[in-house]
């Protein structure tokens, strides 16, 4: 395993919060509200937020961009020396790209109990038979990074009950 890197709570809680940020800007497109910023040496070097929807591209995530972004300021594939903040427990395919990258530490916000694979249903980044493992941490400001994409998910059900009873009204009056 790489050299992880250290940061105080209170690092850790501001860095989420720029995470946070990336998650909010998934929420105004309408997208799964999930953010990720990836830091080395106390710097943002690559920020990423959910964008299936607006780009119709089902690997754009979070994690994926900001990989991407960090790839291309650093000129190098490897992201030796950086730590992945993370609003949401990372799915299999970004544990993947993670390990891929070489990026030695990861820290989440909340469990992603349907599609984690940092330690709810796989654990990926920690599977001693990669050849790259990652540290993880996990519960950094937790209750916000749970609450946004639980906010998503309400809103998602209101706007169908909304438009279900817009539905069945039309219906009671060409009755």
């Amino acid at each position: 395993m790489e050299t992880k890197c250290s940061y105080s709570q209170e690092e850790k809680e501001q860095f989420m919060r720029e995470a946070l940020k990336e998650a909010e800007r998934s929420l105004a497109k309408d997208e799964i509200p999930i953010g990720c910023v990836i830091v080395k040496d106390g710097v943002i070097i690559g920020r990423g937020h959910n964008a299936r929807e607006e780009r119709n591209q089902a690997i754009l995530h979070a994690e994926i961009m900001a990989i991407q972004e960090a790839n291309q300021q650093e000129e190098n594939w490897r992201l030796l020396d950086t730590t992945l903040f993370v609003t949401i427990e990372p799915c299999v395919m970004c544990s993947g790209a993670i390990g891929l990258a070489r990026i030695p530490q990861v820290i989440y916000g909340a469990p992603n109990q349907k599609f984690g694979a940092a330690g709810s249903l796989y654990n990926i980044l920690q599977d001693e038979r990669l050849n790259h493992r990652v540290a993880v941490e996990t519960g950094i400001l937790e209750e916000e990074c749970a609450r946004i994409m639980q906010t998503f998910f309400r809103q998602g059900r209101e706007k169908k009950k909304a438009l279900k009873q817009a539905q069945q009204a039309q219906t009671t009056v060409r009755d």
